[in-house]
């Protein structure tokens, strides 16, 4: 049993996504019959035929998923081929035994792809990282009714339904509402707008000579206060400091505990107290 399939590179989203969204939309979708045996096949028996039958029966809904992210500013065709990354990871973890069918079971798997694809490129500075941001992220855009700013009352509303505390809320809509900036001043600025750009007003002072003589001087002059300040400690302090701290190879208290037949809290104890006199040396 087989599909009936379209050339493989009409089933790649490129330039031409039209065609590409025709090709998928032919292929004939599986009945449950057919997608068991198929599942069946790849899950017993490592099947890869019958793993490509299944993806490409399913390319139309990963096409219908990815349409529902369009606002994100990001190309179609893009989203289309995560999607179809998770549709295939979905077809590689499908057990036919689980008595749900693959499109189901396929829609987490093509969702995370894309989620994780526009939190990469949507913007250069990153909006979320957690899971509470993730979640504000892909939802805060549905539960504003309007354009302006939330409100006191929209905000506890949007963080009680979401599961997250109002101040994220307000961090999130601050983000979204957010623009990235270019370093550097477009080609066609004019004078006024190319003042504004970051390059005008950012200055760099890492290869500024008086800047660099400035921070030779305050490394140096450190450096001699560190080795002055290590010369007014016993041998043992000394010791224990270099190896807690700038030996190559660390020692634990324990290590140290043992060489000098004290307790590792008494070895503490010395650490700290060699670690407060450097300081008020050094401040001095």
């Amino acid at each position: 049993m087989s599909t009936s399939l379209q050339p493989v590179h009409a089933l790649v989203p490129g330039a031409n996504l039209e065609a590409y969204v025709h090709a998928v939309n032919s292929i004939p979708l599986l009945t449950p019959e057919q997608e068991r045996e198929l599942a069946e096949s790849l899950y017993y028996q490592q099947d890869l035929e019958a793993a490509r039958q299944m993806v490409l029966a399913h390319l139309r809904f990963v096409v219908h998923i990815a349409r529902s992210y369009s606002g994100y500013g990001l190309a179609q065709a893009d989203l289309i081929q995560e999607g179809n990354v998770g549709l295939m990871k979905a077809v590689k973890r499908f057990n036919p035994e689980m008595g749900v069918r693959l499109v189901s079971f396929a829609v987490h798997w093509i969702r995370a792809e894309i989620h994780e694809f526009i939190l990469r490129n949507w913007r250069i500075v990153k909006v979320a990282t957690t899971k509470a941001q993730r979640k504000l992220f892909f939802n805060l855009r549905s539960q504003k009714k309007r354009l302006a700013w939330l409100n006191n009352d929209e905000v506890h509303a949007v963080a009680a339904s979401l599961g997250v505390e109002p101040r994220e809320v307000r961090e999130m809509e601050s983000r979204l509402t957010g623009h990235d900036m270019a370093f550097d001043p477009a080609n066609d600025a004019d004078d006024e707008s190319a003042f504004q750009s970051p390059a005008q007003y950012l200055e760099d002072h890492r290869y500024d000579p008086a800047r660099q003589l400035e921070d030779a001087d305050w490394s140096d002059s450190s450096t001699a206060n560190l080795h002055e300040a290590l010369e007014g400690l016993d041998a043992r302090s000394r010791d224990i400091l270099y190896q807690r701290w700038l030996a190559e190879e660390k020692a634990t208290l324990h290590d140290l505990a043992a060489k000098y037949n004290v307790s590792a809290e008494r070895i503490r104890q010395l650490e700290k107290n060699a670690m407060n006199k450097l300081k008020g040396s050094i401040a001095a």
